[in-house]
């Protein structure tokens, strides 16, 4: 599933940069709504899937899965994902349908190992219920947007929209750095004590739906007042969790990429006060972009290169493509969101498109590559 989701990280960006600059032919569904959908449920989910199959069980000390669960989740999200953009770059609605059904079949198919799971489980492992609850919240924005490809209400393409983010995305990068990244620290750093109470996790939670029902409900004058109590929880985990003693750079990547989160927190409230108070909609969609390129671009290659580092055999160290990919993202990140700004945005969405295309080409290349090939440590796998 790594494999599947690092093609299409390059794959799903051509496309839509492509669109961008006027070089994709024009689509009936709207683009960018196929773009958010593509980019939330199929490109980064794939990686998701692939980390919760492999620690599910680790959490919850019960047996690995085997061949037969990955297989029919990964098998539906590989059609998923070529036939949506095998769609959109052809404009054929019914590809794009059948890339939909195809990801909700390998999405159910995942949810249902991990559910088998979370029913054997001796005792209550609340990282994996939080987990598996924002997959919940994921499948119901799957479930709308394919309902919208079928009815045309807009009101499904928007929900589809936003609980991608607060609703799904948030909450698993989240719950999966509340869960690890104290424990990476503690295990190379040392005298570091690990900060993880799970009254971090139960706080968040309601936040995070508060934003998206307001969302939703288009109340967006006020989301400030849940999202600068966001913004504290997130600051505060931060500040909890930074090394301060000597850290190698495969662990402070965690650290700056978690540092987008209250980025991007700060943006929509600054940007839902400014509204109130103004009626001006300032920024645009540079939060949501904060998020998407600046967190989870940054951390996606961050904890893949981690997990592959280690899954691969080779030592867990970062490596110059992957320190370079990393780097290039942040600017990415800053270019998409500044963009925002300027009267004729659009040579600045191309420009970030294509950075996003240049940083993550090497870094994929060198990931198909360790995926293709046996472990470096001669173990199976």
């Amino acid at each position: 599933m790594f494999f599947v989701g690092a093609a299409n990280v390059l794959a799903a960006m051509a496309w839509w940069t492509a669109w961008l600059a006027g070089k994709a032919p024009p689509i009936a569904t709207p683009a960018g709504w196929v773009h958010a959908f593509v980019m939330q449920y199929q490109v980064l989910p794939t990686f998701i899937f692939g980390f919760l199959l492999t620690v599910f069980p680790r959490w919850m000390g019960l047996t690995e899965a085997g061949r037969w669960h990955y297989l029919p989740v990964g098998l539906g999200l590989l059609l998923g994902q070529a036939l949506t953009l095998a769609g959109v770059a052809a404009d054929i609605p019914a590809l794009l349908h059948f890339g939909v059904i195809n990801t909700c079949a390998g999405w159910i198919a995942a949810m249902a190992v991990l559910a088998g799971w979370l029913l054997r489980a001796r005792e209550p492992n609340w990282h994996a219920i939080s987990c598996f609850a924002a997959l919940v919240f994921g499948l119901a924005g799957l479930l709308c947007f394919a309902v919208f490809l079928h009815t045309g209400n807009p009101k499904l393409g928007f929900a589809m929209l936003k609980i991608g983010t607060f609703g799904l995305l948030v909450p698993v990068y989240a719950t999966v750095a509340h869960r690890m990244f104290p424990f990476f620290a503690g295990n190379v750093v040392p005298g570091y004590r690990a900060w993880r109470p799970l009254w971090l996790l139960g706080a968040m939670w309601p936040l995070w739906i508060a934003h998206l029902a307001l969302e939703l409900a288009h109340l967006h004058p006020y989301l400030w007042l849940v999202d600068l109590p966001m913004l504290a929880l997130t600051t505060l985990a931060l500040w909890r969790w930074w090394p301060r003693g000597k850290a190698p750079p495969l662990l402070r990547v965690l650290f700056i990429g978690y540092a987008w989160l209250p980025l991007a927190l700060a943006l929509y409230a600054g940007q839902s006060a400014w509204f109130m108070a103004s009626g001006e909609y300032l920024l645009g969609r540079g939060p949501v972009h904060a998020l998407s390129v600046g967190f989870f671009g940054s951390l996606l290659v961050a904890m893949v290169t981690r997990v592959t580092q280690g899954h691969s055999g080779r030592p867990l160290v970062l490596g110059t493509i992957p320190a370079l990919a990393f780097a290039g993202m942040q600017l990415v990140a800053v270019v998409r969101v500044v963009s925002e700004l300027f009267a004729n945005p659009s040579p600045w969405f191309i420009a970030a498109g294509a950075g996003w295309l240049l940083v993550f080409l090497p870094w994929v290349v060198r990931s198909l590559w360790i995926y293709a090939t046996p472990r470096a440590d001669g173990k199976p796998g």
